[in-house]
């Protein structure tokens, strides 16, 4: 029972100690006990169950009842890091048992061995016990076994064979209602599909293997050790962190297995060092090799050693020491069939590198680079990382170019099975390095062509395709609905001054449902196999337009100014230097959307002259007189691009990608020319543009008050010419896609518009911070905006600061007066900046307003 019925078994457990009962009975019962403090509670109270078990199964004269005892006691040692004395307690149980009790016997010494790295052996032992509980019919204890091989199997990567014995444990779990082991079941199948590159379905499962151990109130410390796994995959390492880290402080609170704790360092190191905090990964893979060490688990303290190193390196180290340090795991991980091998391998030669020493380079590299011809994705792109960096030594530009050209392929590949935007964003900062290696090549090659096409590579990929579009799930609804009327409650409370801790819990809660439900979805979209043609961008600019496309390479700027059928290379300044700059003139808006800081007006312009010489350099005086499309890279995101001198009167927009200005200059605009003019609550000027535009645009759809509700509002969106929103938005740094703008029902965000079937051809954000991102992944976007770009809009205004409401009406009516005359947005946002009064209120608002896309 106590892996059917965990509480029930340990309560009937207790009741038979409480009746006075044999030896053989009572060793029983002290068994369940111990089984559920050592896998659920505590181990020193697990410990002293199980040895009261294994003494009274002695007095019992029972060798099989000894035996079995033993093997419970032996898991409990190795898992309190007790090794030596685990193990010598498995032996006595096999040497004590015979026949069907040997085999449970061996199958936990199997199980103990794959705890402590030792999978050979474990596979040794599995094999041996599955034929015999074949033959005795033992359904339960050949599921288990089943399932132990299969994650052996994981871990020496053969996932073929995973597979199929993942497959008959399941059939066979079927049949019974041992439901905690058919909660590990999911898990295991969860583990299966990570370790196959399928992260939407390694999510969905783990989260159905969570939802079932709560049921059984069993907390399940190796489900958030392969959930922290999962999430460093996806691109989510401070989310894995921040999982590890709770995980530990609970086992720590309960007294847990020392096993497990060790494991959960090690998952907290490598995510911390995924998040860039080099120095908490060193302590955390510090802690996790001592503990390894003193349990004896060679394999798993190879692996944190792995990440200690790496980790070391990230905070700047570099030695001759580290090279062999490096080298030595690498070798010792190669013996054990580690699929990190060649992850350590590449470090070893990458370390090298760094040093000068060429020839320990090539060694260490040329090993890691086999990895590049099979297994899972992420191991392929370390080999075609490994190759890239040895055609770069042996100074072979063409080299480095396919080499990085395969990984980045092989990266694409693995993004398209990821059906949320924020998954296939972040998944990118996988393929940095290979970004990286080949703009590089690209600029030592003298051909700005070059570096044009390897920039537009690996920039803002996540919008080349639309997201897919979650399917018609009754609960993801209802989960948005309940989102959004808490939401609306709780801003009610605030603006009551009333406590609302108990909304914003359940606000928090919400979200995370939606937020697992979105990050399930498979991506159905296949890569199209585009690459970009900067001849074709050429050609669509013509001699007059000019497309600015900034790329950053060693911390500087490099401007490839495009026109005139010819791309030309500049040097600016520091990417640091430009964005402190930035940040110093996004506080100098705020404070201009205010009445009397007129005096911060010089301040202000002084900073974006000294922006342009950051941003581009020689480049200002070769702009021409046509229009200007500005690509920034994505921590460039925040720029007011009109504050700068040289582009404060032109025809300017701005886009993710020079491919993405492409595909939106040749979006077709929807028949009907439907115009859609929306007005949210709260606004300081209650929207006072919306009926001026209202009498502008005859026959156009109107919602406001009670009408300005969510379903509605999408309704009428979906598939319109123009659109124009005046409400108050929000911008969530911590979560992007909860971006929001609120309506009379509570708020719109990022999700709900990406169920659109086709988001308006135009659209205007008369709002605060719609123009703000998250910077994610290697040079991608998450925020308002960027969701609106692939799923059909050619066009947003929208606005990257604070701005004072009432400023934005004039701006936002002589907006609409150059469209209805036919201009684009750039050229109709241009004409009315010029159109404002020209106080430091009215400036500042025009600056912080931009046009994106090419509509």
């Amino acid at each position: 029972m106590v892996f059917a019925a965990p509480n029930d078994a340990l309560a009937r457990a207790e009741g038979v100690l409480d009746a006075d009962p044999s030896p053989w009975h009572a060793s029983v019962a002290h068994q369940v006990i111990g089984i559920w403090q050592r896998d659920w509670g505590d181990m020193r109270i697990a410990l002293y169950h199980l040895r009261r078990a294994r003494d009274l199964a002695a007095r019992a004269e029972s060798a099989d009842r000894e035996a079995d005892a033993l093997a419970a006691l032996g898991v409990a040692l190795v898992h309190a890091g007790r090794t030596q004395q685990g193990l010598a307690a498995l032996e006595r149980g096999v040497a004590r048992g015979s026949g069907h009790t040997r085999a449970r016997v061996l199958f936990r010494r199997a199980y103990a061995r794959w705890v402590l790295g030792r999978h050979r052996e474990a596979l040794e032992d599995v094999r041996k016990a599955i034929p015999v509980l074949r033959q005795a019919e033992d359904v339960i204890w050949t599921a288990r076994a089943l399932t132990l091989r299969a994650t052996v199997h994981l871990a020496l990567g053969a996932m073929d064979r995973a597979a199929a014995d993942f497959t008959a444990a399941e059939a066979l779990w079927d049949t019974t209602g041992q439901e905690h082991d058919k909660a590990d079941a999911v898990e295991s199948r969860g583990l299966a599909a990570f370790r196959a590159g399928d992260i939407p379905a390694a999510l969905r499962l783990l989260d159905e293997a969570e939802e079932r151990y709560a049921k059984l109130g069993t907390p399940t410390f190796m489900l958030n050790i392969r959930r922290c796994e999962v999430l460093m995959a996806a691109g989510l390492a401070p989310e894995a962190l921040a999982e590890a880290d709770a995980a530990i402080s609970v086992l720590d609170g309960i007294g847990g297995q020392s096993t497990r704790k060790a494991e959960l360092l090690l998952a907290a190191a490598r995510a911390a060092r995924l998040a860039g905090d080099a120095h908490t990964a060193i302590a955390r893979a510090d802690m996790a090799v001592r503990l390894f060490a003193g349990q004896r688990r060679m394999w798993w303290e190879t692996h944190a050693r792995l990440v200690l190193i790496e980790a070391r390196v990230a905070a700047g180290r570099s030695s001759g020491r580290l090279v062999a340090d490096t080298a030595a795991v690498a070798e010792r991980l190669a013996s054990f069939g580690a699929p990190a091998a060649p992850e350590a391998s590449l470090l070893a030669g990458r370390i090298a590198l760094d040093l000068g020493w060429r020839a320990d380079a090539e060694r260490h590299l040329a090993v890691a680079a086999r990895s590049r011809r099979s297994g899972p994705p992420l191991a392929r792109m370390t080999g075609w990382a490994a190759q890239a960096l040895r055609a770069r030594a042996a100074g072979s530009g063409r080299g480095v170019l396919e080499a990085c050209r395969r990984g980045l392929d092989v990266l694409d590949a693995h993004r398209m099975t990821l059906g949320a935007t924020e998954l296939r964003a972040r998944a990118t900062a996988q393929g940095a390095e290979l970004a990286m290696l080949a703009q590089q090549a690209g600029l030592d090659s003298g051909s700005p062509r070059r570096l044009l096409v390897w920039s537009e590579r690996w920039r803002a990929t996540a919008l080349s395709t639309p997201p897919t579009r979650p399917p018609a799930d009754p609960e993801l609804q209802s989960d948005l609905t309940a989102f959004r009327e808490i939401a609306a409650r709780a801003e009610e409370a605030r603006g009551e001054a009333r406590p609302v801790p108990v909304l914003e819990r359940e606000q928090r809660r919400l979200e995370r449902e939606i937020r697992s439900r979105t990050l399930h979805l498979r991506g159905d979209t296949p890569g199209d196999g585009h690459r970009f043609d900067p001849g074709r961008l050429l050609q669509r600019l013509g001699d007059d337009v000019r497309l600015v496309e900034l790329a950053v390479l060693d911390g500087r700027v490099q401007v490839l100014l495009c026109g005139q059928g010819r791309v030309r290379r500049y040097e600016a300044g520091l990417l640091a230097e430009a964005e402190t700059e930035a940040e110093h003139v996004q506080a100098g808006l705020r404070r201009l959307a205010h009445p009397g800081a007129e005096g911060r007006l010089p301040v202000v312009e002084a900073a974006g002259r000294r922006l342009e010489e950051l941003l581009l350099g020689p480049a200002a005086a070769h702009l021409g007189d046509g229009p200007v499309v500005v690509v920034p890279p994505a921590r460039l995101h925040r720029v007011p691009w009109a504050l700068l001198p040289s582009l404060r009167e032109r025809v300017l927009s701005v886009s993710p990608s020079a491919s993405g200005w492409l595909r939106a200059r040749e979006t077709e605009p929807p028949p009907g020319g439907r115009h859609v003019l929306v007005r949210g609550p709260g606004l300081a000027t209650g929207g006072a543009e919306v009926p001026h535009l209202a009498c502008r645009y005859g026959g156009a759809v109107v919602l406001e008050h009670a009408d300005a509700r969510v379903p509605r509002v999408l309704e009428e969106l979906d598939g319109a010419a123009l659109a124009h929103i005046a409400a108050h938005g929000t911008f969530r740094a911590d979560s992007p896609l909860f971006s929001s703008l609120r309506m009379a029902d509570g708020p719109i965000v990022v999700h709900d518009f990406e169920r659109l079937d086709r988001s308006p051809y135009r659209i205007i954000l008369s709002c605060c911070d719609t123009a703000r991102f998250a910077s994610v992944g290697a040079d991608e976007l998450l925020g308002l905006v960027t969701a609106l770009l692939p799923l059909g809009t050619a066009g947003v205004v929208a606005c990257t600061a604070p701005v004072n409401d009432a400023a934005v009406v004039p701006l936002m009516l002589a907006l609409h007066k150059g469209l209805s005359e036919g201009l684009s947005l750039a050229e109709a946002l241009r004409d009315a900046r010029a159109a404002l009064p020209g106080d430091a209120l009215h400036q500042a608002t025009g600056w912080a307003f931009s046009a994106f896309g090419a509509a």
